[in-house]
């Protein structure tokens, strides 16, 4: 695991960055794809762990949350508006042929997730925004104090930094309001679902979307 900020850790991926998983002091937070879980699981044992947070409801980012809890028994954190489809492996559908083929693909195993969280909550020091788009109960991170913010897919960051794909996003629209959102945070550190941190730039999210 690589230290990002105060206790906020990035789990070693494969290829790394490709689908990032954090431990933020003792919550890890998204699981990536199911066959994320044993590597996960062996870097997270041997350090407390309370509970787990999905960002949202996209496979990619549950993917091992069944296994991870079963392992450590811990409870699962997720957006009001994603529950339902976390418990019954049922991502909201974007528009599009694309997305209504890519629906009829495997998903991973339902969990049960234990606290629904809403705007305002904290978790590990930092507060849940509701940034709904490319979920419809899509969550991120942010803690004031030193600008540091986990933006879940709201952006991506694999190629460039941008909007997710449309054919992947629940409400395009939506999800650009979130960007706006973010953005007007002026973060020091963005921390994405997919791709490299964004370090030292608070304005480089709104240069973006301008």
């Amino acid at each position: 695991m690589r230290q990002l900020a105060p206790g906020v850790r990035l789990l070693d991926g494969r290829p790394r960055h490709l689908m990032n998983v954090y431990l933020v002091e003792d919550v890890l937070v998204d699981s990536g794809t199911p066959r994320a879980a044993g590597r996960i699981i062996r870097q997270v044992r041997g350090n407390p762990l309370s509970a787990h947070v999905v960002t949202h409801a996209h496979p990619d980012h549950f993917g091992s949350s069944r296994a991870v809890c079963e392992e450590f028994g811990v409870p699962l954190w997720a957006g009001a508006k994603d529950v339902e489809a976390i418990e019954t492996a049922t991502p909201a559908v974007a528009p599009g042929r694309i997305a209504a083929a890519l629906s009829k693909t495997p998903m991973p195993p339902p969990c049960r997730v234990t606290r629904q969280l809403s705007e305002g909550d904290e978790v590990a020091g930092f507060t849940v925004l509701e940034v709904p788009g490319h979920s419809p109960g899509h969550i991120a991170l942010w803690r004031e104090s030193d600008g540091v913010l986990f933006c879940g897919d709201v952006f991506l960051a694999l190629l460039r930094i941008g909007a997710p794909p449309n054919f992947l996003t629940w409400d395009a629209e939506l999800n650009r309001a979130s960007m706006r959102r973010l953005a007007a945070l002026r973060p020091r550190l963005v921390l994405f679902g997919h791709g490299k941190p964004l370090r030292g730039e608070p304005d480089r999210l709104a240069r973006l979307i301008r």
